[in-house]
This record gives C-alpha cells, sequence and structure tokens, in this order.
C-alpha cells in the first residue's frame, strides 16, 4: 500500500510539474559550464519539492534510508533524479550519511550536478549543516545557494520546515547566489558559515515572509567589529 502510495504521489508532482512555469535569476550555470565549472545546489528543505519540479536531468539528491525516505524514491526516479540513500544527521542519528556524502561527491566527480537540503533532516530551519560544505570542497565544486519560490502555494505552517507545496499552474521562482568557492586555507566551519550567510541572504530579498523563519546569518566580521 505504501509503495502504492508513493507512485501515485510520484505521478501527481510529475503532472504538477507541467503545469507550472519557471522564472530564473541570476543564473551563472550557462558560464560555469561553458568553463567546466562543476556545481552543486544549496536547498533549504522547505523548497525540496519545488526543487524537484526544476532539478537537472541526473541530479544527485540524498535521500534518508527511513521509511519515509523510501515513499520520495518513486518521485525521484520518475523526475530523472539520482537517489543516494543516506542521512546528514550526526552520531547515533548518522544514518549512511558519511558513505552516501562520499556517493555524492563522485556523482559530482564524474560530470552530474548534485543537491542538498542543507537544513535537513531535522532543523533548525534555514540553518546550512556542513554537509554541502564538505560537498563543495571534496568535489571541487562550486555552490550555489538556491531558491525556489512558487507564486502560489500551498505552506504547512506546523511543519518544521514549513514546506512549500506548489499550486498548479503557478510560476515557480528559481533565484541563485553568486557561485560560492571554497578558498585556500579555508577552514570547513568559515565555508559553511559563507554558504549559510549566502543562502540566509538570497532568501531573505526573495521571500523575506517566510525567511523570519529561518536562522539568522552568522554576523560579518564587520558587524563583529561594530558591536
Amino acid at each position: 500500500m505504501r509503495t502504492l502510495f508513493a507512485w501515485l504521489v510520484a505521478l501527481t508532482v510529475y503532472a504538477l510539474r507541467y503545469t507550472c512555469r519557471v522564472k530564473v535569476y541570476n543564473d551563472s550555470r550557462p558560464q560555469l559550464q561553458a568553463d567546466s565549472t562543476p556545481y552543486v545546489y544549496a536547498v533549504l528543505h522547505a523548497h525540496q519539492l519545488s526543487a524537484l519540479m526544476v532539478a537537472d536531468k541526473g541530479l544527485g539528491t540524498m535521500v534518508s534510508r527511513s521509511a519515509d525516505g523510501q515513499m520520495i524514491i518513486p518521485t525521484l526516479r520518475i523526475l530523472s533524479c539520482v537517489p543516494v540513500r543516506g542521512s546528514s544527521g550526526q552520531g547515533k542519528n548518522n544514518r549512511g550519511g558519511r558513505s552516501a556524502l562520499q556517493n555524492l561527491v563522485q556523482h559530482v566527480l564524474d560530470g552530474r550536478t548534485a543537491c542538498l537540503t542543507v537544513d535537513g533532516p531535522r532543523g533548525p530551519r534555514g540553518r546550512v549543516h556542513k554537509g554541502i560544505g564538505e560537498l563543495g570542497r571534496q568535489s571541487g565544486a562550486v555552490v550555489l545557494a538556491t531558491t525556489v519560490i512558487p507564486r502560489h502555494r500551498w505552506l504547512i505552517s506546523k511543519a518544521w520546515d514549513r514546506l512549500q507545496i506548489p499550486l498548479p499552474f503557478t510560476t515557480l521562482e528559481l533565484h541563485f547566489s553568486a557561485p560560492i568557492r571554497h578558498r585556500e586555507g579555508e577552514s570547513l566551519e568559515q565555508y559553511r558559515r559563507r554558504i549559510h550567510r549566502s543562502l540566509a541572504v538570497l532568501e531573505q530579498t526573495t521571500d523575506p515572509d517566510e525567511a523570519v523563519y529561518s536562522e539568522s546569518p552568522p554576523p560579518t566580521a564587520s558587524t563583529r567589529r561594530a558591536a
């Protein structure tokens, strides 16, 4: 029964995708492709459904080994995405996360793109975890902080991530930050904080009503000096 329901959801999402238009802003991907520069996407958990609807063919994405994770596999496959099983949780909550991350790294090294829901699987909402920094650093890819905002949507306001579900025939607004490159000598935490700030500022700019529910970006060096 769960498998049947998962495929019904997949078919619904597939049909929904083709009713929606996509409008893209600040897209550096053509230039990155021309320069043979790999890139990966940093996406909020709240935007995961919209992000799948605009996903590149062959996009690799991490999926929990839980029963809930199994439910999303048909949706990924019907949208031509590549599920990589595991969890980004730490310690006892890590269900194959390290091996899954290494598989995502290899996926990018093989010339394809990948995406992480950077505040998943349990939040806090908007807090970028270190996995995206590891993915970018180990694969040599730049990170594109990304928001995918449906103009008309249903918000699951009681969910920790305030998941956004696009309504039929809406426009999906796809926004990118400038490419975020790992700097020589930069620590993983420093890189993570830069990605966090970039994604937070992007959400504040593109979806301010929802950005108030996300963790604030870390202060810049100039802000700390002023304080």
